[in-house]
């Protein structure tokens, strides 16, 4: 009796405060359209804006350096009719650090052990950010939020208080370092045999997917 075939596996390293990868947002959703069961995507993060009140001012200037991100982040995303940027990001509304939206993204991946979970939960993170203009860096808000997707509170924090969390985003940092990770988002495939990184468009990641589907990994080498 034949198996069914194991799905292709897709490594998606983002950073929550990314604007590219909220712009990805779509074709991750057309992804899953096409693909279905076909793919396994598995939510990683890598540092980006770990320090965003240090990185902005040192990248776009220490007097006016968030009110210029702003205006490139809402430049960025007005092409694209699907993607909306709220008028106070980065303006009035300035978090700290991605890295506690991560780790409650951990939390959430070692409390349910649903890719479906974590993913919808990442949406709603970054969906509370770039469209409601909510300090994603507080705790509680995110525990809120958590909350209102019916996960439970208490295991979460179960989870971030014994350090499981924080060693499943260490486990994230030290691969998307291992693997040559340059930002967010990048998308790895076929065991770190391909990695698109950047604003890829979706006929590109369709073509990988679908190049996998039709010639297994088992068959990615020559040698």
């Amino acid at each position: 009796m034949s198996s069914e075939p194991s799905p292709i596996v897709i490594d998606y390293f983002t950073d929550v405060l990314c604007v590219w990868a909220w712009i990805a947002q779509p074709r991750l959703d057309e992804l899953h359209r096409q693909y279905g069961h076909d793919i396994e995507l598995r939510h990683r993060y890598v540092d980006i804006f770990g320090d965003s009140h240090n990185k902005i001012p040192r990248q776009w200037g220490e007097a006016d350096g968030f009110e210029k991100f702003s205006a490139h982040v809402k430049k960025l995303a007005s092409p694209f009719d699907q993607v909306t940027v709220h008028p106070d990001v980065w303006l009035k509304v300035r978090p700290h650090s991605s890295m506690q939206a991560h780790l409650l993204l951990k939390a959430v991946e070692l409390v349910t052990g649903d890719h479906v979970a974590v993913e919808t939960m990442a949406l709603r993170i970054r969906h509370a950010f770039f469209c409601e203009a909510r300090d994603i860096g507080d705790l509680s808000l995110l525990l809120n939020l958590a909350a209102d997707e019916k996960l439970d509170s208490g295991s979460l924090r179960n989870v971030l208080q014994n350090g499981s969390a924080i060693a499943a985003l260490s486990n994230d940092l030290r691969s998307a370092n291992e693997l040559g990770v340059k930002g967010s988002p990048t998308w790895v495939l076929n065991e770190g045999r391909q990695v698109l990184y950047g604003n890829v468009g979706y006929r590109i990641l369709s073509a990988n997917v679908e190049e996998l589907l039709k010639h297994p990994g088992s068959e990615a080498s020559w040698c």
